[in-house]
């Protein structure tokens, strides 16, 4: 699942902090693929599947 990588910041900064959120929006592409960056994914704590599944249903990026 594709997500913008906007939707996972704010979430980031929601559950982590703006430190957190600052240095995702660096280190993440454009569009977040919850399989592909799993592993960027669980090192800012989320759980890619719970990203897909929370994030995905709000405004995902399709293509």
């Amino acid at each position: 699942m594709h997500i913008p990588k906007g939707m996972v910041v704010e979430r980031i900064a929601t559950e982590s902090g703006r430190e957190a959120a600052d240095r995702a929006h660096a280190e993440l592409p454009e569009h977040v693929d919850t399989e592909r960056d799993a592993d960027l994914l669980r090192s800012f704590n989320l759980d890619p599947q719970e990203v897909a599944e929370g994030l995905g249903r709000q405004d995902p990026y399709i293509g």
